[in-house]
């Protein structure tokens, strides 16, 4: 039984940390690194590191700047598209670290499943918030932010005390992720449409 969970927590650990780097990196790093500093849980060796003092400094500067980025209407989607080439591949890693010192291929597995599950949090994050940023009010994207926050932070306290309900609710945010992301992609290109309309003016036919 116990050897169950083990395996439970360890498989929840490896999604639970791809899924949150995908939304904030930087909030998962310096939590991770708070809760190795303080010995709050038991983690993985490979995640010493993150409680080193300096790893805490820089971690903890890149996540108030990520938050403040986070807020501004419009440069918030610069922010995401640049993290395309941080976030997936750091949630990879993390996904492997989180794997522990088990089996070479069970370690690759993760790194794949971590890469594509920060793929899926990230393009899910960024497209959301494309679409709210063509509303002219900043509200919503404040919103949607402090939501996301709220959300990566019981996330995360779900997959360190209940690995399993996480587990669940993770498979429930992939199927919605299947069913948003094509929803996503045909909204922003009918908002790139209707844009490229307005730049170019209306197009007058010759007699």
């Amino acid at each position: 039984m116990d050897d169950v969970r083990s395996v439970v927590a360890t498989f929840a650990l490896v999604a639970g940390l791809a899924w949150a780097s995908g939304l904030r990196l930087y909030l998962t790093l310096f939590i991770i690194g708070l809760l190795v500093r303080f010995q709050v849980v038991a983690l993985p060796a490979a995640f010493d590191i993150l409680g080193h003092p300096w790893v805490l400094t820089a971690s903890g500067i890149m996540l108030v700047a990520e938050f403040l980025a986070d807020k501004v209407p419009g440069f918030d989607s610069i922010w995401d598209g640049v993290h395309t080439f941080i976030r997936i591949p750091a949630g990879a890693i993390l996904a492997g670290a989180a794997a522990g010192p088990a089996d070479p291929i069970l370690v690759a597995v993760a790194v794949i499943l971590g890469g594509a599950l920060a793929s899926g949090a990230h393009i899910a994050k960024a497209g959301t918030r494309a679409l709210i940023n063509a509303s002219p009010e900043p509200f919503s994207n404040w919103a949607a932010s402090f939501s996301e926050e709220a959300l990566l932070l019981g996330g995360l306290w779900m997959m360190l005390m209940h690995p399993l309900v996480f587990l669940f609710a993770l498979v429930l945010f992939i199927l919605i992720l299947l069913w948003l992301i094509p929803r996503l992609y045909r909204a922003m290109r009918e908002i790139f449409r209707a844009r490229g309309e307005i730049i170019a003016g209306p197009v007058t036919k010759s007699p």
